[in-house]
């Protein structure tokens, strides 16, 4: 037995640059064991799982060590090989996952996902957070619907430069921390840290988007919006929010890195 597999980086329309992820099409599920091993074995922080259903596709993504509720640079690289490689004449496609339904449209090389929009809300932090960062934030905000801190900064400059440690963040867990910061190239900056499931530091993140985009779009009067992640290979992100609609919509581009199987 053979599976096919794709790498795609996504976020990007440069190979090497962006957050990569591993698909990996089924025509039914495999234990989740297996799929659990295969993703370790990967060892990208995101491998993407899937299968044809009545509606279109049930989805689901593992990280190194555990399967994750809502994943979005996954979600955009499943959509840019069933959109390139499976079902090139297809526009739209429906997911099923456990976050409810997700779509991803195609137009042109710009692939745009509809996604739940989080209740952003201001907190108290704990103590580790700021000595994990090795810097205060400005301010803390959490959602009901994840489990990050989303710590904001004043300047791009700080998000940059920050340097965490991994061993002291990993014990906010099971909450992960984004950093955020406004920017003058675009509207807003980030980096994610989730080292308790297996990401130190993810190069690309578009759940955290579901948070971040509203609370941008609140503070910055706007409801088109430019992001960027700041990691070492970077990202970049086209958002819109929806408010009255309850969703977020996040663009980017992807690109093949590799293809080939895996046998079992």
């Amino acid at each position: 037995m053979r599976l096919r597999m794709f790498r795609v980086d996504a976020f990007t329309d440069r190979v090497f640059h962006g957050n990569p992820a591993a698909v990996i099409p089924l025509t039914r599920w495999l234990d989740d064991d297996r799929m659990q091993k295969i993703a370790a074995e990967n060892y990208f922080s995101e491998t993407a799982f899937f299968v044809p259903d009545p509606c279109g596709y049930h989805l689901r993504w593992f990280t190194p060590v555990a399967e994750v509720p809502l994943c979005g640079h996954a979600t955009l690289a499943t959509a840019f090989v069933i959109f390139n490689f499976l079902a090139p004449s297809k526009k739209l496609i429906h997911f099923r996952t456990l976050s409810g339904e997700l779509t991803v449209r195609r137009k042109s090389d710009l692939l745009t996902m509809d996604f739940p929009r989080y209740a952003p809300q201001r907190c108290d932090p704990p103590a580790l957070l700021a000595e994990g960062l090795g810097a205060t934030p400005e301010e803390v905000w959490n959602t009901r619907e994840d489990q990050n801190y989303y710590a904001i900064f004043t300047t791009a400059r700080e998000i940059r430069s920050m340097n965490p440690q991994m061993n002291i963040l990993e014990k906010l867990h099971p909450y992960q921390v984004a950093v955020s910061a406004p920017d003058d190239e675009v509207d807003f900056v980030s980096r994610f840290f989730a080292p308790s499931i297996g990401i130190p530091e993810d190069p690309v993140t578009g759940s955290m988007h579901c948070a971040l985009i509203p609370y941008w779009a609140n503070r910055l009067g706007k409801t088109t919006l430019r992001a960027r992640q700041v990691s070492r290979r970077g990202g970049e992100l086209y958002c819109e929010d929806l408010p009255a609609e309850g969703r977020v919509r996040i663009s980017g581009r992807a690109v093949l890195s590799l293809r080939g199987y895996i046998p079992l």
